[in-house]
């Protein structure tokens, strides 16, 4: 463990700064200034009901967030800030017009054109990421691309800041103890202003200085300073870089504020607050203090401060006016950038005879052939790395042996870690792609909802100026008597969250083709892997090239026919296909289309099918109540109601969780007996 250190202690204010560069100090007020006068302004604009909805203020913190900002190097470094750090991002690099432009949510925001929160400020051309409101997350995204920044030898600092209440978050703790295991270059930096919104600081932990939290984690170096104290921050953030530049782990920097207004324009904090509590931070202003201070060490005149204080009035109006000015988002824009461009190969057959491979070999070979066409391909998760193992179904085996440590690795039992970390990881360059096993089980990659959730609307949030491209890889549902988290199906919840595809193949030519397919895509693809079907030999298909590739949202015609068609994906196209061959003994020819990909899913082959047959049932391993069959059925409805000579019907899952006894398994889980029940219904129909 590293100890804790404060950093100049309680030096007198006005003492301290004589031994700071006077055009530094000078450059401090003028910057905390406009800032006060962006913050006014934004103010301004709630009252006349222009803009700016949500804001929440910076005094208080200005000593810390300067210092943020002005360790970051534009280009350079990477900074997540956090929904209070308009100072920060200001002394970063972002002019007043590009703050304004956020604070209207104009068109030509820097950070997103509008699509974010006002007061959620970015850059992302200069390395000033685009953070959400899930406060505290993008410390694992910081991890992620501080691993990258290690893996590429890069001088790159990562800076992740956020406040002391966000530390509660399991993710956090999550980072910093990720962060310290690795040794990466990562300055964490916490803002505490004793207040999670109205919730004191003392109901949150047990220190109340949050940092003593993490003292007994390894290889990180913790500095507490004052975050009112201009030259404390400075001193100490300047520590915390030499630390971080040395290559002996992460910093975490901990600055006690003052939060001198409410949390934001939406809270009263006098509901919670004295009136003597509020006065007595008010009294605490640290740019009335610095600029006192200043003229107490002669380092300028009252004239040479009004003279800034004139110009950064000049120089708000002047951005207003711009910003004011510029246009708002279309209403129809909101399509633009729904999701990543996706890799759109030509599908290439599968040959016709020759050596047979099954889907766990297929989509393990697929992974050696990707990973040596692309250098900058990464691979990890709970267990993938572990000697000859490779993951509980040796779907990764071989893996770590190929392509080294520094590329494929073992990640901590942490979903939200494991997912996280790859969408910082791709920020680097875009050229990496980073395969994970979310979760050992589909069933238990729960905990990382909230990532997987934020990565979905990274691309449309920040109006493609940033794709996360991670191929998600899950061993998903049941037929294996594995129970509770080891047997559930989880397909429907994903297909719901925007900016992600979803593919379930049935066959190895098709766990070889999507997953390249995914692999070589920008942007995030849910991978399931019916693990049923990893070592069964009727899932097994002849091997094909490293060149063999099936695009998203094309189902194939497992089977044709005349008379019904049958719509399924993942292990049921297997009860759909024998079911329909015992129909045809009966004189009856169903059609089974294997959709392959259900997001996006091939609307147009199952309508013509249906068009042409009059009849269909679908049939999926999920849930019966809302799932995704309920879509299609829905879509089908709409458009092809004229052409339908029956009711569309579904076959799916009883709606409790799957067992682990096989015979109650069995009876929830739709088996050939029940699709072949469902199409002679509908053929008799």
């Amino acid at each position: 463990m590293v100890a804790a250190k404060s950093g100049t202690g309680e030096q007198q204010h006005g003492a301290a700064l004589k031994a700071i560069d006077p055009a530094l100090v000078r450059e401090w007020y003028r910057l905390t200034h406009l800032g006060r006068l962006l913050e006014d302004l934004a103010v301004g604009y709630i009252r006349k009901a222009k803009g700016w909805s949500y804001h929440a203020p910076f005094a208080g913190h200005d000593g810390i967030q300067l210092t943020l900002g002005l360790a970051f190097r534009a280009g350079r470094d990477f900074l997540f800030p956090y929904y209070r750090d308009m100072l920060t991002c200001l002394a970063a690099g972002l002019t007043p017009e590009e703050i304004i432009l956020n604070g209207l949510s104009k068109e030509t925001d820097v950070a997103g054109g509008g699509r974010h929160m006002s007061n959620h400020f970015a850059k992302p051309a200069i390395g000033v990421q685009n953070v959400s409101s899930c406060t505290g997350n993008h410390a694992l995204h910081a991890v992620g691309l501080a691993r990258a920044v290690k893996f590429f030898d890069g001088d790159a600092v990562v800076f992740s800041s956020q406040g002391e209440a966000s530390t509660s978050e399991g993710y956090c703790y999550e980072a910093y103890n990720g962060a310290s295991r690795e040794k990466l270059p990562v300055v964490f930096v916490i803002q505490n202003n004793r207040f999670g919104i109205s919730v004191p600081v003392e109901e949150q932990s047990a220190n109340a200085r949050v940092s003593d939290n993490y003292a007994g984690l390894a290889n990180v170096e913790i500095i507490n300073v004052d975050g009112t104290d201009f030259v404390d921050c400075h001193l100490g953030m300047q520590r915390a870089l030499e630390y971080v530049r040395s290559g002996r782990g992460p910093a975490m920097v901990h600055a006690f504020c003052e939060r001198i207004g409410a949390h934001s324009n939406s809270d009263r904090h006098e509901l919670y607050r004295s009136e003597e509590e509020i006065a007595a931070a008010r009294a605490r202003d640290p740019l009335n203090r610095l600029r006192a201070d200043i003229l107490a060490a002669g380092i300028a005149g009252e004239a040479d401060l009004e003279a800034i204080e004139a110009a950064n009035r000049d120089e708000v109006t002047r951005a207003a006016e711009r910003a004011e000015a510029a246009p708002d988002p279309e209403p129809g824009s909101w399509i633009e950038f729904a999701e990543p461009p996706a890799w759109e190969p030509a599908e290439t057959p599968t040959p016709t005879g020759g050596d047979e491979w099954k889907l766990r070999e297929a989509i393990n070979e697929t992974l050696h052939a990707e990973f040596r066409r692309n250098s900058n391909a990464f691979l990890w998760g709970q267990d993938v790395a572990s000697k000859e193992k490779g993951g509980v179904f040796l779907v990764t085996k071989g893996m770590q042996q190929a392509f080294g440590r520094g590329r494929v690795f073992n990640a901590p039992i942490a979903e939200d870690f494991i997912v996280g970390t790859a969408n910082g990881l791709c920020r680097y360059r875009d050229d990496i792609r980073v395969v994970i096993e979310a979760a050992q089980f589909a069933d238990y990659v729960w905990p990382a909802m909230e990532q997987i959730i934020e990565m979905g609307h990274e691309y449309w949030r920040t109006k493609g100026q940033y794709s996360p491209n991670v191929t998600i890889r899950l061993s998903s549902g049941g037929y294996i008597g594995g129970g509770l988290y080891h047997s559930q199906n989880v397909e429907a919840v994903f297909a719901h969250v925007p900016g992600f595809r979803v593919v379930v193949p049935a066959f190895a030519d098709d766990a070889a083709g999507l997953l390249r397919t995914a692999i070589r895509s920008k942007g995030p693809t849910f991978f399931l892997e019916p693990k049923f079907l990893y070592n069964q030999g009727f899932a097994a298909t002849p091997r094909c090239g490293e060149e063999h590739a099936v695009p998203f949202g094309r189902a194939r015609v497992r089977r044709p026919g005349t008379d019904l068609t049958v719509v399924a994906w993942g292990t049921p196209v297997h009860w759909s296909l024998r079911a329909a061959h015992k129909l045809a003994k009966e004189g009856v020819e169903a059609e089974v289309i294997d959709l392959r990909s259900i997001k996006p899913w091939d609307r147009q082959t199952v309508l013509d099918s249906v068009k042409r047959t009059g009849k269909v049932v679908i049939v999926h391993e999920d849930h019966l109540t809302q799932g995704f069959g309920a879509e299609i059925a829905a879509t089908i409805a709409r458009d092809a109601f004229e052409w339908l000579d029956a009711p569309v019907m579904r076959v799916g899952a009883k709606d409790v969780p799957i067992a682990f006894s096989r015979i109650v398994e069995r009876a929830i889980l739709p088996q050939e007996a029940d699709v072949l029940e469902a199409l002679q219904q509908l053929a008799r129909y």
